[in-house]
This record gives structure tokens, sequence and C-alpha cells, in this order.
């Protein structure tokens, strides 16, 4: 069999390169001309999609212009308890939107570091960090599945719409328990296939880069976290998403296949 990682991950970056360079010009932070994970709405403001994918607009308020694109399919931080004095790890952190929310809830004690692959998002988060003074985030550029970080260095992790994209999601759930603490956590909204989608769905790049062509089954993130050394593991699905889903790819009935979940795990405990 060919293995097409790199090709994968290539497409990936580029398309994400993209919503970054035109991230000023677009009203919706997806101006692509083809789908992207979000409301689906090419009219609906960032905003108006972070709302309607479970953050509060207490949240959002006073974020660095630009650091949420309307990207995502669930809000990570409704699972992750987040508590001062932690260390929270993004993966796919994109123009910075989670780690910015997290950096206020750990404090100036705590710390935030994001992970994304492509150099024009971490550059984009970097110069929001500075200019808006989050002294307690940093952006690095690295693929989640060879996450740039110590062993044991995290106390959460966060995700939103990414993991899908991997093309090695073991190696990334792997990595994700080595740089946890021991009784660290996964707080996770990605998406999930919930039924098989034809050779032509799987085929479709456009589909994979729109965050559907890529996702695995519950029951294969069940035994790859549990294979990767997690415990209290839990995949609850969001049916309600489906509405938006369809928006992502109209006329393919992709919102048959998959659909968002939280997905939560613990690296046991001493």
């Amino acid at each position: 069999m060919i293995d097409r990682s790199e090709e994968v991950r290539e497409r990936v970056r580029s398309r994400y390169a993209g919503l970054a360079e035109t991230a000023d010009r677009s009203p919706s932070g997806c101006d692509t001309g083809s789908n992207c994970c979000g409301t689906g709405d090419p009219k609906a403001a960032p905003e108006e999609i972070a709302r309607a994918l479970g953050y509060d607009p207490s949240e959002l308020a006073d974020l660095p212009e630009g650091a949420n694109l309307g990207l995502g399919c669930g809000n990570p931080h409704s699972l992750a308890g987040l508590r001062s004095g932690e260390t929270v790890v993004d993966l796919g952190s994109g123009a910075g939107i989670d780690c910015f929310l997290a950096a206020r809830k750990v404090g100036p004690e705590g710390r935030v570091i994001g992970v994304d692959m492509t150099p024009q998002m971490v550059s984009k988060a970097r110069r929001n960090a500075r200019e808006h003074g989050f002294e307690n985030v940093e952006f690095r550029l690295g693929e989640i599945e060879h996450l740039p970080l110590a062993d044991a260095c995290a106390d959460v992790i966060l995700s939103n719409c990414v993991v899908n994209l991997s093309p090695d999601k073991p190696a990334v759930l792997r990595e994700a328990f080595r740089v946890l603490k021991p009784g660290g956590r996964v707080a996770i909204s990605d998406i999930v296939a919930t039924a098989d989608m034809s050779a032509e769905l799987l085929e479709d790049g456009d589909l994979l880069c729109g965050c559907i062509s890529g996702a695995a089954k519950i029951e294969a993130l069940e035994a790859w976290l549990a294979e990767a050394g997690f415990e209290e593991i839990s995949i609850r699905t969001w049916e309600e998403s489906r509405s938006f889903i369809k928006d992502w790819a109209p006329g393919t009935g992709v919102e048959r296949y998959v659909v968002s979940a939280s997905i939560e795990a613990r690296k046991p405990a001493p």
C-alpha cells in the first residue's frame, strides 16, 4: 500500500495557509471557495459561527482581531474545566482562539502552548499574542503526530476539529498521552464517522480538508485511545451538528455519514 501521509498533510497545510492569508479579507473566515469546518453559512460572521458551535458570547469578547476564523465543530472548553495555574496544549491551534481563551482561564500562573503545522497560522497567532500582551501563550510550528514538547509537561490537551485531518490518528493520541502529566486529561471537539462513506467521498480532497472524509469511527477512536494508555474514555455525539455539516458540502449528503463529537479521556494517575 502506498503511504500518502505526506501528500495528505501538504494538502491540508496548503488549504489552511490559504485561510490564514485571506482571513483579513473574508467576513466568514472561510474564503477558499470550498467547504471548511464551521457552520457552513458563508454570510455568517466568525462570532456568530463560534456562538453556534457552543462558545459563550462572554468568552469571545475582546479576543485579538483575527484569532477567531469561524472554524471548528464544537467547543472543547466546555469539556476541559480549565483551572488556574494549569498548562494547556492546543493541537492544531490555528489563529489562536482556543489558546487565548485558555490563557484567561489558567491565569498568569498558567501556560498555554499552541501547536500548528501551518507557518502562516503560527505567524498570525504569534503576532496577536505579542500585540495583545498574552505573555503566558506561545505558538510552536510542528505536526500533531510529532509534538515539539517534552514528556509529561501538560495538564490538558485541547483540540477543535483537527485530529480528523491527521493521516495517522493513533500517533496523535500517543503523542497526547506522552506530553500529558499523570492524571492529565484530553478535551477534544471533532468530527467522527457514523457510517461507511463511498469511495468517491473518501477520495475527495476537498472533503478531507473540510473535516469530513478523514473522520474516524467512534469504535476506532476508543480503541486508539485505550491503546495509547488512556482511561475514562468518553465519546458523545452532537446530533444537532448534522444541520450545519450538510452545508460544508451541499448536495453530497455528508451529514448522513459524520457528526460532531465530544471526546474526553484521562491519563492514569500514579
